[in-house]
């Protein structure tokens, strides 16, 4: 197995992985989205779906687990591109040319992607982590809301979103530019679709504690 370390471990292995874990990524944040609107049904819709959830026991364990995984991958491979795209060039050069040669998501993918990270850590730890490992069955749907009615989370909360629109900007042509998806002719419409795509996905999670907030006054 030689051979496959060897490949994962090439630029172009790193790339790949970094690519088809994105991919996987954005298929869940669109689940994760879908599920999410069921707040806007009230207390009852979206603790039956988080029930239904729930009802599905270790299939759902190890879906989270595969899920951890994925964006360990995802991480570790993009943390791993940034080094070496940083070591093949150890010298900054007097005028710089990166401008002229990609975009403001390009070269900001790295630091939208760190600060995401860090939110997904306090996200997992006020609200995943409680309803995970509570002694008693918690109230979900005010579990959310509540945090949602408190103006400095959902301010993170918002501007995290806003950062992840960025990183799915260039993530999203990246990844299938990556797998070999650019031909002329489709590759305008793969633009298209994922400027489409990361509009759905940024302002439908924004909406949430925007709406929210409104509801319930902040705290």
């Amino acid at each position: 197995m030689g051979w496959l370390s060897e490949s994962l471990n090439s630029s172009i292995g790193k790339k790949f992985v970094v690519a088809l874990t994105g991919i996987l990524l954005m298929i869940y944040l669109v689940i994760h989205l879908v599920g999410n609107l069921f707040l806007y049904g009230g207390h009852d819709a979206f603790n039956n779906y988080a029930g239904a959830l729930e009802s599905l026991g270790f299939f759902i364990r190890i879906i989270e687990v595969l899920l951890a995984l994925v964006f360990i991958f995802h991480i570790l491979n993009g943390f791993r591109l940034w080094l070496s795209n940083k070591g093949a060039r150890p010298v900054k050069y007097a005028i710089k040319g990166s401008s002229k040669n990609t975009d403001l998501y390009s070269r900001t993918t790295f630091v939208s992607g760190s600060i995401i990270f860090i939110f997904l850590w306090i996200h997992l730890q006020t609200i995943w982590y409680p309803f995970r490992f509570s002694p008693v069955e918690p109230d979900l749907y005010m579990m959310v809301t509540s945090w949602f009615s408190v103006w400095w989370y959902s301010l993170i909360y918002i501007g995290a979103m806003v950062l992840l629109g960025f990183h799915l900007t260039h993530g999203f042509q990246s990844a299938f530019q990556t797998l070999g998806l650019n031909h002329k002719k489709y590759f305008p419409i793969i633009e298209k679709i994922g400027i489409i795509y990361t509009l759905i996905i940024t302002i439908g999670f924004v909406s949430i504690p925007v709406y929210f907030l409104f509801f319930y006054g902040g705290n």
